[in-house]
């Protein structure tokens, strides 16, 4: 039964907000203490230590919500997934691919060390958002010329990184929406382009960039494929709240990041053909409702999430006891009118978060004036 969001909100805003704060407290120490003298030992410490805010999404998913998320590659692919860097695309059809995208991280092992090139904004996000600058994410300002270097330079620091990665992109440049492929249909077919019906037109400058620079220290490519049955509602953060359940279905292709083309233009046409395809498959997969030819894999649900939430909320929980013990907080109007305040707070920043993930306050609909690959890589 869903519910009330409210309900859910504040309790799961509190924890969520505190942790967190502690979390960013603890990366914000190692960044200045320990990152000078060893950047790599920076990233593996803060490896773990952002791991226990983001397993708190994860035990959303998994155990608040009980969101199925079915994983389809083959055998092969899944035995090397978490041990080596991959370069993920992905089409991004729902408000919590990202998230969807950390359940796979998160069963591969290498949760703490997946990265994402993400617009600017996102990394001013209370909490979640620093937790991920700490993290060595890229963000950019969606402005070429402003952009370009600030990949070149994220891409180069990358080389070096410790552990086994995956640098996720969105190269559609913004979430699915039925305006949106409006918007793509009418740019292909003014010229003579392939029409799509499931995915956006790819914005491959970003893309060719990835490639060109890291061809060398990263070994594949991950093509993966996401999609929610039409019989069930797509997963929000609103409904995860609410404890409301829905299926993500996720194919996951491998490819060598040598069988690449070498040109700039070999590359970007060889994003815009994955694009196709995938729109192919995905059609096929609403008529037929037939999702992939490839294996289901068996993911699980581990328990380290819960173990992890289990553990925050009798840590916080005992140190809120021991203050309002020490402070006598609700026994004056002042204490009262300060703990209604920061009710308050939970709730406007839990929107903010909310809000931040829905499609309708993502990238507005725009017609690129000339190619497309000129534009929104993100």
């Amino acid at each position: 039964m869903a519910i009330p969001a409210v309900l859910a909100v504040v309790p799961l805003g509190i924890l969520f907000i505190l942790s967190g704060l502690i979390v960013n407290l603890i990366q914000a120490v190692f960044f200045i203490l320990v990152r000078p003298l060893s950047k790599n030992m920076y990233r593996r410490i803060n490896k773990i230590v952002a791991e226990l805010l983001w397993l708190e999404l994860i035990w959303l998913i998994d155990w608040w919500a009980g969101v199925k998320v079915e994983v389809y590659t083959d055998s092969e692919t899944f035995q090397l997934m978490g041990k080596e860097r991959a370069l993920l695309i992905c089409n991004h059809r729902s408000d919590i691919d990202w998230l969807v995208g950390w359940v796979v991280a998160q069963r591969s092992g290498c949760l703490g060390s997946t990265l994402a090139i993400m617009k600017k904004a996102a990394k001013c996000l209370p909490v979640i958002g620093w937790s991920m600058w700490f993290s060595d994410y890229l963000f950019l300002e969606r402005n070429w010329a402003r952009d370009e270097s600030t990949l070149q330079s994220g891409f180069q620091q990358l080389e070096d990184f410790p552990l086994p990665f995956w640098l996720a992109l969105f190269v559609e440049g913004t979430r699915f929406t039925q305006e949106k492929l409006l918007a793509a249909q009418n740019y292909a077919a003014s010229r003579g382009l392939h029409s799509p019906k499931n995915v956006l037109i790819p914005r491959t400058k970003g893309f060719v960039s990835a490639v060109s620079h890291m061809r060398s220290f990263v070994p594949a490519i991950y093509d993966c494929t996401v999609a929610v049955p039409r019989n069930r509602d797509p997963p929000t953060m609103l409904r995860i709240f609410r404890a409301q359940s829905s299926v993500v279905k996720v194919q996951i292709r491998r490819y060598s990041m040598q069988e690449l083309p070498e040109t700039v233009d070999g590359i970007a046409q060889w994003c815009k053909d994955i694009f196709v395809t995938k729109d192919a498959f995905l059609e096929r997969y609403f008529c037929k409702d037939s999702f992939s030819d490839l294996q289901q894999q068996d993911i699980g649900r581990p328990k380290k999430s819960l173990f992890v939430v289990i553990c925050w909320i009798c840590l916080l929980a005992y140190c809120i006891f021991i203050f309002f013990q020490w402070s006598s907080l609700l026994s004056s109007w002042k204490g009262i009118a300060f703990s209604a305040t920061f009710l308050v707070l939970v709730i406007i920043v839990m929107q903010i978060l909310v809000q931040s993930s829905e499609s309708e306050h993502s990238t507005p609909v725009s017609i690129p004036p000339q190619d497309p690959t000129e534009e929104w890589f993100l």
